[in-house]
């Protein structure tokens, strides 16, 4: 667990985020989609009913343990999937009607850095992504820039993508999907093997562009600092179905704290072992005022931690909640284990 983040600025309510503005059409719908793989008794529900929409300009986060379905449902309005049933509308074009006219508003990044020509140039691939986007490269070229700049891709910008890093080559992934004229992108694992520095420039740029641009992003990732910290709504799936769906503040709102952190230099090591033999020890970390211990209980549990702690006339320099995260909302809704 970690402490609870103050609402990102711009970030929408629930209420804002599950209704279309003004009554305009949502970027995208899904209505009803189902697919199975495979026939009779051997049959496979991968994906069960599911319907959602997107807003323009909104970042949504599609999560889900491994065969919750996530990723059927995205080959599914992508087009790689053929559903049993249902319907997807992007921008209002109903995509099995007019695929063609659904799709030129529509980019991604799947499996990462697979994407890019390795034999191109980072700046030729981005040129080559907006010409069979039918944009003229020449026309979007400070675009282009911006974004190499912002991503720290200016000094490898002539450097074929086959010899940079697993990193480097994730970050042009994304540059030559937000580099296009597309309003809808899916990305996945955006993240994915940048370092810290990396992944927190990127989550800037990707909130920079989402709301210049009123672009709308749909974001899978089992890194969740950044759908806390980008996204303004999150859906999660489990077993083929939405268990749940709602904006970020709301769905860790449904979670009362159920950790609580005491912080002393007087915590020694036999005091720990005790508090183990007692408690459900979450983290033990050190800090400023000493040792930090962070246990899973109800409020009588802290209040006998509490109590053991003055048995042993520990002088506590910190004590508080801990509010629950979104890696705590997902393992608790969907029952995985850390």
């Amino acid at each position: 667990m970690s402490s609870q983040r103050p609402p990102r600025q711009g970030s929408r309510t629930a209420e804002q985020s599950a209704a279309p503005r003004d009554g305009a059409t949502p970027a995208l719908a899904v209505e009803g989609l189902s697919k199975q793989f495979g026939s009779g008794a051997d049959a496979v529900t991968a994906v069960d009913d599911v319907s959602f929409r997107i807003e323009q300009g909104t970042v949504v986060g599609l999560l889900g343990p491994n065969g919750a379905g996530k990723t059927t449902t995205i080959k599914s309005i992508l087009g790689l999937v053929l559903p049993d049933s249902g319907s997807v509308r992007i921008q209002g074009i109903d995509m099995s009607e007019h695929p063609r006219a659904a799709y030129r508003h529509v980019d991604g990044m799947l499996e990462g850095a697979r994407n890019d020509y390795w034999r191109l140039t980072v700046r030729e691939n981005l040129r080559y992504f907006s010409t069979i986007k039918g944009v003229k490269p020449d026309a979007v070229a400070d675009r282009h820039e911006r974004l190499l700049a912002k991503l720290d891709l200016l000094e490898k910008a002539d450097e074929p993508v086959r010899d940079l890093s697993r990193g480097m080559k994730q970050k042009v992934s994304l540059a030559s999907v937000l580099a296009s004229e597309s309003d809808l992108v899916f990305l996945d694992e955006p993240t994915l093997g940048l370092d810290v520095e990396s992944s927190l420039t990127l989550r800037r740029e990707l909130r920079r562009i989402v709301d210049e641009r009123d672009l709308t992003a749909v974001v899978s990732s089992h890194d969740m600092d950044v759908i806390e910290d980008v996204c303004d709504r999150v859906i999660i799936m489990n077993e083929g179905e939405i268990i749940a769906d709602d904006s970020v503040p709301a769905v860790l709102d449904q979670f009362t704290a159920n950790a609580f952190a005491v912080t002393s230099p007087d915590i020694t090591d036999d005091l720990l072992t005790m508090i183990r033999e007692r408690f459900e020890v979450v983290d033990v970390t050190s800090a400023e005022r000493g040792k930090r211990v962070e246990v899973a209980t109800d409020s009588n549990g802290f209040y006998r931690l509490l109590a053991l702690c003055r048995d042993h006339n520990v002088t506590l320099t910190g004590v508080g909640t801990v509010e629950p995260d979104l890696e705590d909302v997902f393992v608790e809704i969907t029952g995985q284990e850390r």
